[in-house]
């Protein structure tokens, strides 16, 4: 396996994927060594690095992302963690930035199944531009115009949360702040660039306003308000021709909407609305109401539908808790892989072995969520090659599973348990003991949920079946018995919990002996619960 970059103090950051390239730099993925977390971390490109001045403008530029982001303090623009910025050496120059699992506003756009012609649902369109609208409220209050904003620098998080990305061009008004480009090239993309800033003219908050408008007619009408062959057409369009009515092209487009769009399409600035508040307003009554029921919209990747994070969500469920668990269904039978050359097994084999080892060796570091998505990425290669319930696959999803509960992932532990019993119970029987030690730790994880009863019942259908074959006194059982007595005495059914663990106290004592440590855990609970309620603990 290739040794990952390494950057930052004693080497904190690991880079593992790049996931952007740009003009100016590259974003990977990685992960804080100390705080295992992913990131996302930024790095200038060397290679584009050709004068000091050059080196200059991207180290502001890079400063001026850190800085802004940090001063607008809204959950909407990702937080930078970190900032290294030396002008003097170009490798150490980098931001530490959140990681966003989400969808890029343009990948919706282009790859909704029913927004390449008609454009996004009402609610959806309402909902992102809103949205937008929060974000720029909190920077233009600093003040700080965006000058770039466009789907490409829009993100719908996993929850639904609408993200502004790239606040590296921001301009901060009333600052001394020099221009980004030695070329005095425009700053900013054609397509959403509003006259003022093609013009060269004053930028202001309303400069923002006007690219919004240019999003949200896309956002409804599922095609850009100007289409010009290159940059000089679009420019002489946004600067001299009126925008095509938003009705035109989708009737059912409700009038004060339409409105709304063709107003922060003004060439005037002043003619557009006041502010981002103002927009808000406007958009407010096309906003989702609580409860009401979500629009669904897919994307269309190599012809297999996926479903789009659902910006509606903050709106029609506001500050909802996190999802309930479920256990997912049954995972179809596989096909019988082919024979695998040798070769290929060899290296497989050689890949799954290297995950095993490096993920043990992050776990003993305490870095579960890295060591679990080390297993996650050998799965999937395991999984392609050999099918999704090959035993080796299904050990390399057992470990994983066990990492997370290891690190206290319970939520994202639990329906990986659920879903390897049911794979178990099916291709070598519910009694296995296989599904039998996934649903003992799916019972673990439910238990530290907060989920007792479901927790309570799977432990004693499991003990049940262990008793059956094996008696209650063999080490699966006392386990079992120990986890249903903890769980009743957590759960204050003191009487119930007295009866499991003076059983399983007189068969420790026989099993192991009164001395023994475990035996001796018992006893002790045993004793808080024969001292009276409200006696304290001694």
């Amino acid at each position: 396996m290739a040794q990952a970059r390494r950057i930052g103090e004693q080497g904190r950051y690991e880079l593992i994927e790049e996931i952007e390239s740009g003009g100016m730099g590259t974003v990977w993925r990685g992960y804080d060594a100390v705080l295992d977390r992913e990131i996302a971390v930024k790095l200038i490109r060397p290679d584009v690095v050709a004068s000091p001045a050059q080196a200059k403008e991207f180290t502001r530029r890079f400063e001026r992302e850190a800085r802004v982001t940090a001063r607008i303090g809204h959950h909407g623009v990702p937080q930078v963690f970190d900032a290294v910025l030396d002008e003097a050496s170009y490798d150490r120059l980098y931001l530490v930035m959140e990681y966003v699992r989400g969808v890029s506003l343009r990948r919706v756009l282009t790859g909704a199944e029913d927004g390449a012609a008609v454009g996004l649902p009402v609610s959806w369109a309402a909902s992102i531009a809103a949205q937008i609208c929060t974000v720029l409220s909190y920077a233009h209050a600093i003040p700080v115009v965006h000058r770039d904003l466009k789907p490409d620098n829009v993100l719908i998080a996993a929850d639904g949360t609408v993200k502004v990305l790239d606040f590296g061009i921001a301009k901060l008004l009333r600052t001394d702040v020099t221009r980004l480009t030695a070329t005095g090239n425009r700053i900013g993309t054609s397509r959403y660039m509003p006259p003022e800033q093609i013009d060269g003219a004053q930028i202001t908050p309303l400069s923002d306003l006007y690219a919004l408008g240019c999003v949200l007619y896309e956002l409804l009408a599922g095609e850009p308000v100007f289409s010009g062959d290159n940059d000089y057409q679009l420019m002489h369009q946004h600067m001299n021709v009126p925008p095509t009515p938003l009705r035109a092209p989708r009737p059912e487009v409700p009038e004060d909407l339409e409105a709304l769009t063709l107003d922060l399409l003004a060439k005037a600035p002043e003619q557009r609305p006041a502010d981002a508040y103002a927009v808000y307003e406007r958009l407010s009554p096309h906003l989702p109401q609580p409860g009401s029921a979500a629009d669904c919209v897919t994307l269309t990747d190599s012809g297999s539908p996926a479903a789009v994070p659902d910006p509606t969500v903050v709106y029609r469920q506001p500050n909802a808790p996190l999802r309930r668990t479920t256990t997912p269904a049954p995972s179809p039978e596989p096909t019988v892989p082919g024979p695998v050359p040798a070769r290929v097994d060899t290296a497989l084999r050689d890949a799954i072995r290297d995950a095993y080892a490096r993920s043990a060796d992050l776990a003993e570091r305490g870095r579960f969520v890295q060591a679990a998505d080390v297993l996650k990425a050998a799965i999937a290669t395991a999984a392609t090659a050999l099918g999704q319930h090959n035993p080796r696959v299904l050990g390399l999803r057992g470990q994983r599973a066990a990492v997370l509960m290891a690190g206290e992932d319970f939520r994202r532990a639990l329906p990986e348990f659920d879903a390897l019993a049911a794979v178990y119970a099916r291709t070598e029987g519910p009694s296995s003991d296989s599904a039998l030690e996934c649903r003992r730790h799916a019972a673990h994880c439910r238990a530290n949920l907060g989920q007792a009863t479901a927790a309570l019942r799977e432990f004693q259908e499991v003990l049940e079946v262990v008793s059956d074959t094996d008696g209650d006194a063999s080490e699966t059982a006392l386990d079992l018995r120990r986890s249903i007595g903890v769980l009743l005495f957590s759960e204050g059914r003191r009487t119930e919990a007295e009866g499991v663990l003076d059983a399983l106290h007189e068969d420790m004592c026989v099993l192991l002996g009164e001395d023994h440590e475990e035996t001796r855990e018992i006893a002790d609970l045993l004793a808080r619960l024969h001292r009276p309620e409200g006696s304290g603990p001694y």
